[in-house]
């Protein structure tokens, strides 16, 4: 079968209580008051989500399952994957598992069509996986960057191009690159700013291109966010003084972003709510100011 053969799987219309978040109002007698939810009609929608067995990319699974997503993701580490399931499944949520290592061209790709067959279409992708190796420019090879460019750029131009018969049927296909804030703010590593700049200019370019297929491109840069076993979480424990000094003069609210404020934004540009926003970049960072608590590198 066909992509065009295939009306998309729309599931039965029900508001979550996650994202699909009660309204409050005030009445005429100064009591708060609940007057309905905002559902983001993500329900029987099938999405992929590449880089998902940890962090941001979890935490996106999560948020898509929980509004009834019929969610995959994808990670290279079996290991990790399979944690991934089961965590997820304590929560009471279904996800289906793929293994690959995305900087593979030809192994995205066939990963993408696994999971769109097997899923019976395709609605929506997101390409979260990402990576960096080298320091500065001084200090990183012309491999290192083959290899970040690969990885946080090519991966997401690759799934999106396999994906795009499959978006296309659906009649609302949304397609959301994870970009950071280095790649708008740079202060990291000259390579995976560089790369994330880069994707974050992917989604405008895409979205052009994209938009007579009906399909949606955008990408969201998410801050720094600490969660158990992140860089921030190693870092505090590692120097906490150095960490709250960073908090202090970086960080305007006083705190990281949640890994669920960065999942809350990316379910609402993936679902039909957030159907006029096209080629658009959303960060959300509170407001930071440097990227990273690292000096300049040599």
């Amino acid at each position: 079968m066909t992509p065009d053969s295939r009306a998309p799987v729309r599931g039965t219309a029900r508001a979550y209580l996650t994202l699909g978040t009660l309204l409050r109002h005030w009445t005429l007698t100064g009591s708060p008051g609940y007057f309905g939810v905002v559902d983001l009609r993500l329900t029987g929608r099938r999405a992929l989500v590449t880089g998902a067995s940890r962090g941001i990319g979890l935490a996106i699974a999560r948020g898509l399952a929980r509004e009834g997503a019929v969610v995959s993701i994808a990670a290279r580490n079996a290991d990790g994957l399979a944690e991934a399931v089961d965590l997820l499944a304590r929560d009471g949520l279904e996800v289906h598992p793929y293994v690959v290592d995305v900087s593979d061209p030809a192994a995205l790709e066939e990963t993408v069509t696994r999971s769109a067959t097997e899923r019976e279409g395709l609605d929506l992708l997101v390409a979260n996986a990402g990576s960096s190796r080298g320091g500065g420019l001084q200090a990183s090879t012309a491999d290192d960057w083959m290899f970040t460019l690969g990885v946080n750029v090519v991966h997401a131009a690759t799934a999106i191009r396999a994906a795009v018969p499959w978006l296309s049927a659906s009649g609302n296909g949304a397609a959301l690159v994870i970009g950071s804030i280095s790649g708008w703010k740079p202060r990291a590593s000259s390579s995976y700013a560089v790369s994330k700049a880069a994707a974050i200019h992917l989604a405008p370019a895409l979205a052009v291109e994209l938009a007579r297929e009906r399909i949606r491109v955008n990408t969201l840069s998410p801050g720094s966010v600490q969660f158990e076993g992140g860089r921030w979480a190693r870092t505090q424990a590692a120097d906490p003084e150095a960490h709250a000094r960073f908090v202090a003069e970086n960080l305007p609210g006083g705190r990281f972003v949640t890994l669920e404020e960065v999942a809350d934004a990316a379910c609402f540009l993936l679902s039909p709510r957030a159907g006029g926003i096209n080629g658009a970049h959303v960060a959300v960072d509170g407001a930071q100011d440097r990227p990273t608590d690292r000096p300049v590198y040599p």
